[in-house]
């Protein structure tokens, strides 16, 4: 097994101690188990909800291009 090391700011990180507290776990099995679930999603999906937000999101990107 190998390990990562992510940083986030720390408003980002406050949000993800509060949704572990929440539920109960820590922050780090939390972003595990996010992780391993976007891993196990089929590409298709993944490929179909990105393009859908950033399809719905262009002007926003061109604007703040």
């Amino acid at each position: 097994m190998e390990n990562l090391i992510i940083t986030l700011p720390e408003e980002r990180m406050a949000k993800l101690r509060e949704l572990a507290a929440g539920l109960g776990t820590s922050p780090e099995a939390l972003a595990q188990a996010s992780i391993e679930d976007l891993l196990a999603r089929p590409e298709e999906d993944f490929e179909k909800a990105a393009k859908y937000i950033l399809h719905k999101n262009a002007e926003l990107y061109r604007r703040l291009a």
